[in-house]
């Protein structure tokens, strides 16, 4: 599984509780331009409605070398999921703050496949606490490879 795409913000802006695997249903020229690397995931979100999981603000650029048939960058995309995976996801993001976040976009066995996250959005402060928390973890790698050395 190679990656294509990676939303770095979404660990940093989200707690993300529960991780799903999602298929895309893409036109061919779209496939074309993510194998080209024309994809951006960064300000991305996916919605239950009627029943189906959609994706929307996925950025794909046309594909320039396509003759004639050009897709729209920005079109909402169907996500190929299982009805219980949908209705599980539509429970998780009816709780107050709740929301589901694209986490990467790779291949797996020739087909594009989307990692979603649920998450809850954190404020100024939990940012914070992360960073600090990073910075003390750094601090105490250093000190044990200084002291095993």
């Amino acid at each position: 599984m190679s990656d294509i795409a990676t939303n770095r913000k979404a660990r940093r802006d989200f707690h993300i509780s529960e991780k799903f695997e999602a298929g895309l249903e893409l036109k061919g020229t779209e496939v074309k331009s993510i194998r080209a690397g024309k994809v951006n995931i960064g300000e991305a979100f996916a919605r239950a409605d009627k029943g189906e999981m959609w994706l929307y603000q996925c950025d794909i650029r046309p594909y320039e070398q396509a003759s004639h048939e050009f897709h729209v960058p920005l079109r909402n995309r169907r996500l190929l999921l299982h009805k219980k995976e949908i209705r599980r996801m539509e429970a998780l993001t009816e709780q107050k703050g709740a929301t589901i976040v694209p986490l990467r976009l790779y291949w797996k066995n020739g087909r594009v496949k989307i990692e979603l996250g649920v998450g809850k959005g954190k404020d100024q402060r939990d940012r914070r606490e992360d960073l600090k928390q990073r910075a003390h973890n750094r601090e105490v790698e250093r000190e044990l490879a200084r002291y095993n050395k």
